[in-house]
């Protein structure tokens, strides 16, 4: 069952004007006990998307330096580091008092053509042929391709794909799908990372491991719609000193390579409150 819904993700990339580039926006509200990190990459897609509404946003970097408490406001700053005709760089802050939840930075690209290519859609059948799973916190369709279930304690690859698809028409608006998706690209890749380890799944993430992303990057590609189906193609190619590196690149409905992802994050053997740092 998700623990979210598609109505809460909208509203809270709706954002109230504080004045001076700061800008608050309500949390995605859930059952859980922080700020989900697909929150504030979606926030920060948003932020970085409306400063320069002549440009799209064709890359989002963040760290996660502290966690985020879901009954506090979260204020963000967004600085224009630099204007040019075709590229435009943001820097983007989102704070609780004095801790800081959120430092990304935003790349943004008037279109252009050029030479292109990507690497073929991944011969996975359709998505009909997936079978229907809810992931927590994805609010729309999802299907998994070869019916893993991350929560599985057995050995696998360290790889994990699935269709995904939002079940109504959304806005025209780029910045909403390109939100909508880098929220979506943040849940898996742990559990992903953990499938080759006996005895560890997703599941262990609050119970037996500590675990946490510390570090996220989409880079958008080509347009897309959220609302037909997409194929997320995650794997993780290491863990190594209590981190996991996972990488992913998502093909839209047309079969071409609309976006890829990296994520860095912290697991490690749960240890008492006092000692972690």
């Amino acid at each position: 069952m998700s623990l979210v819904d598609l109505d809460g993700m909208l509203a809270c990339i709706e954002f109230e004007d504080l004045g001076d580039g700061r800008w608050t926006a309500p949390h995605l509200q859930m059952d859980y006990r922080r700020i989900f990190g697909g929150q504030l990459l979606a926030q920060a897609v948003v932020l970085a998307a409306a400063s320069a509404p002549d440009k799209a946003v064709r890359s989002l970097s963040c760290v996660f330096p502290r966690e985020g408490s879901l009954d506090e406001s979260l204020e963000y700053q967004v600085e224009a580091v630099h204007d040019g005709r075709s590229f435009a760089t943001r820097r983007i802050t989102g704070t609780q008092g004095d801790r800081v939840c959120l430092m990304a930075q935003a790349s943004l690209h008037v279109a252009e053509e050029g030479p292109e290519h990507g690497d073929p859609l991944p011969d996975v059948g359709r998505p009909e042929e997936a079978e229907a799973t809810e992931l927590s916190m994805i609010p729309w369709s999802c299907r998994v391709v070869g019916g893993v279930d991350l929560r599985d304690r057995g050995v696998g690859p360290a790889e994990f794909r699935f269709w995904t698809r939002v079940d109504r028409e959304l806005p025209d608006d780029a910045a909403v799908h390109q939100a909508l998706l880098a929220h979506a690209t943040d849940l898996t890749v742990i559990g992903t990372a953990l499938r080759p380890h006996d005895g560890l799944s997703q599941a262990d993430s609050t119970v037996r491991l500590a675990t946490a992303v510390t570090a996220h990057q989409v880079v958008f590609h080509r347009a897309f719609r959220l609302d037909d189906w997409c194929l997320v193609d995650q794997c993780s190619p290491v863990a190594a000193g209590a981190r996991a590196f996972g990488t992913g690149n998502v093909f839209g409905a047309d079969g071409h390579l609309v976006a890829s992802f990296t994520q860095e994050s912290m697991i490690r053997p749960t240890v008492p409150a006092q000692d972690a740092s």
